[in-house]
């Protein structure tokens, strides 16, 4: 995956560990976000998609709040206890905006899991990166078929 190639580049800088900790769940959600759909992407196009009107409906099956909810519940058994409290802080932010065509609790599932995704993001942890992603992926394509 081209996105995890970013993890062992100059690119991205070197924050400890506990920077990251202590960055706002928002935060880590809005980068998160970023880099799940980078890599849902670059799957899509992959696999063969070159109609971007096509493309872009698939993205949205897996980038949506009921997806990325379904998600972290599918995957609640693989989650380390750290991970899972880094889902629990960004999944208890009040959002500040109600999503239109997804339940709060969609909503914010789907926050924490973007959550997750930055920390591990910033944290550099591409192997874990890739095994959430690729389940995430089986369990989205699953739905769909």
């Amino acid at each position: 995956m081209r996105i995890l190639n970013l993890l062992n580049n100059d690119i991205v800088n070197n924050y400890s560990k506990n920077e990251i900790v202590q960055m706002p769940p928002l935060a880590l959600a809005w980068i998160g976000d970023a880099v799940f759909e980078v890599f849902v992407r670059e799957k899509l196009i992959f696999e063969g998609g070159r109609n971007v009107k096509q493309l872009h409906r698939g993205a949205i099956s897996f980038v949506k709040a009921e997806a990325q909810c379904r998600i972290v519940r599918e995957l609640d058994e693989y989650f380390t206890d750290e991970e899972k409290a880094i889902i629990r802080r960004g999944r208890n932010v009040a959002p500040h905006t109600v999503p239109k065509n997804a339940s709060i609790t969609d909503y914010r599932y789907a926050t924490g899991f973007e959550a997750l995704i930055g920390y591990l993001y910033f944290m550099k942890e591409e192997e874990r990166l890739a095994f959430i992603f690729n389940k995430a992926y089986e369990i989205i394509r699953n739905v769909k078929e």
